[in-house]
C-alpha cells in the first residue's frame, strides 16, 4: 500500500506543476478552454494508467503525444461538435485576449484543419523540434514538414482574409 501513495503523491506533483501548461497546449489545439481543459483532463486520465510504467525522463514526451492523441481522436469521431453544458459558457471578448491582432490570429489557427494544427501547435506553441514532433505524432518528419508548410500556408490566408462582413460581393454589396 505504500508503494501505492507514493506513486499516488509522485503524479499529484507532476500533475499539479504540468496542469496549466498542458491546458494551454491544448487550448492552442482547440480553441475553446472549456474544451481545452477535457482534453488535457482526459490526457492526464490516460497518463496516469500507465503511471508506474512511464520513464520519468520521457514522461513530457508521452503526455504531449497522449495529448495530441486526445485532440485528435475527438476530432475524427465529430465529437468537438458536443457541448454538453448545463448553461451555455461565458464567451470571452476581445479584449479578454489582450489585442485585436492575437484575437485574429487565434480564429486564423482555428481555420486550419485538425491534424495541421496539432503540428504547428507542437512546433511554435510547445516549441519542439521536427524530430520531437515527428515523434509525437508517430510519423515522419518528412510528414512533419509538409504538414507544417501546409498549415502555414492555410494559416497565413485565413490570417489576412478580411472578416466575411467587410467582403464585397460581385454585386457590389456587403
Amino acid at each position: 500500500m505504500r508503494g501505492a501513495a507514493a506513486r499516488d503523491a509522485e503524479f499529484a506533483d507532476f500533475f499539479a506543476g504540468r496542469f496549466d501548461s498542458t491546458r494551454r497546449v491544448a487550448h492552442a489545439m482547440c480553441g475553446d478552454w472549456s474544451e481545452a481543459e477535457e482534453l488535457t483532463q482526459n490526457a492526464f486520465v490516460r497518463l496516469y494508467a500507465k503511471w508506474s510504467s512511464i520513464r520519468m525522463e520521457t514522461v513530457d514526451a508521452y503526455l504531449r503525444t497522449v495529448l495530441t492523441r486526445v485532440f485528435l481522436d475527438t476530432r475524427r469521431r465529430g465529437r468537438a461538435r458536443e457541448h454538453p453544458v448545463a448553461e451555455p459558457p461565458d464567451r470571452p471578448t476581445a479584449h479578454e485576449f489582450g489585442t485585436e491582432e492575437r484575437q485574429a490570429l487565434h480564429t486564423a489557427l482555428l481555420a486550419v484543419p485538425p491534424r495541421q494544427r496539432a503540428v504547428l501547435v507542437l512546433r511554435f506553441v510547445a516549441d519542439l523540434s521536427i524530430e520531437e514532433t515527428a515523434q509525437t505524432l508517430k510519423c515522419s518528419t518528412g510528414t512533419v514538414k509538409s504538414q507544417t508548410a501546409r498549415g502555414l500556408a492555410t494559416l497565413r490566408a485565413a490570417y489576412t482574409e478580411p472578416p466575411c462582413s467587410d467582403r464585397v460581393t460581385a454585386t457590389g454589396r456587403t
